[in-house]
């Protein structure tokens, strides 16, 4: 019988990781999500959706078969590392094109194996199998659990540049769709962008519209905290700095400004645009 896609179980954003011993933690990656099916077909590649992805992961489809297995459902991220060894989002889309022998299949997960369904196993039973499975030196890996307390770990990884990591419970099963049986706690990091203008709602909170200080492209918003002085120093500084809007954006609730007020902005890392932004503090160029 032909293996079908399972949608992938999701983990929930959090702001702390959890304590105790209940829980295992891993590296964030900064990469693609995909699960790789094997079975008498061959090797099949789904993206997070489900869409067919083989054809772009041809050297990762040929290390499968390092695996020895008749028939797995893996879970797992394709990822490509950077001169420091980290994963590396943005030479991922390059790599995916002009370089397959960068890329990793980066694996935390096993749903199936020759024929039997491990998606009500204990998730560190799963992972044992799975880590068993992986010979050295191909290009899957096994994504390791970290040693240690979670806020030891959570240090760690954000001084070290990483996005951020996974916590998950021991003896969780797999279940598609969102799970706080999985958690994801993200690193934070601080940039100055150029302050476009203020979006203010009736009832709703205030964001300053951020863009890139190369390009000028819009990134997103951040919130501006409702309270102290920034607050106020913006209100001042946006009045006298009023401007027209930039090209190509309408946004009626917001007071455009000239160019010259750059804001300091801690956000997500990992992310394309701004995640969970906050505007720190601004300056006048």
């Amino acid at each position: 019988m032909r293996l079908k896609f399972v949608a992938p179980l999701l983990p929930t954003l959090v702001d702390k990781p959890p304590e105790g011993d209940a829980w295992i933690h891993e590296v964030k990656f900064d990469g693609y999500r995909f699960q790789m099916i094997i079975d008498q077909y061959g090797t099949r590649i789904y993206t997070r959706r489900g869409l067919d992805w083989t054809a772009k992961y041809r050297d990762i489809v040929a290390a499968s078969a390092k695996l020895g297995a008749e028939k797995a459902i893996i879970d797992g991220e394709i990822i490509v590392l950077n001169q420091a060894g980290l994963s590396d989002f943005s030479e991922l889309r390059k790599a995916i094109t002009r370089r397959q022998h960068d890329l990793y299949f980066v694996a935390f997960d096993l749903l199936h194996l020759n024929g039997h369904d491990l998606r009500d196993m204990a998730l560190e039973e799963r992972r044992e199998i799975l880590e068993s499975m992986i010979p050295p030196n191909i290009r899957i890996q096994f994504s390791q659990a970290l040693p240690g307390d979670a806020k030891a770990i959570y240090h760690l990884v954000d001084k070290g540049g990483l996005e951020g990591m996974v916590s998950k419970r021991r003896d969780s099963k797999y279940r598609s769709g969102r799970s706080t049986a999985w958690l994801k706690i993200k690193s934070y990091e601080i940039n100055e962008y150029d302050l476009l203008g203020v979006e203010r709602e009736p009832g709703k909170p205030a964001f300053a519209l951020m863009a890139d200080r190369a390009t000028g492209q819009y990134v997103g918003s951040a919130f501006i905290n409702s309270r102290g002085a920034i607050r106020d120093r913006l209100r001042k500084r946006v009045q006298e700095h009023a401007g027209p809007a930039p090209k190509g954006m309408k946004r009626p609730a917001t007071q455009w400004v000239k160019p010259g007020l750059v804001g300091r902005v801690k956000y997500l890392r990992g992310e394309e645009d701004l995640r969970h932004a906050s505007l720190q503090d601004f300056r006048e160029e």
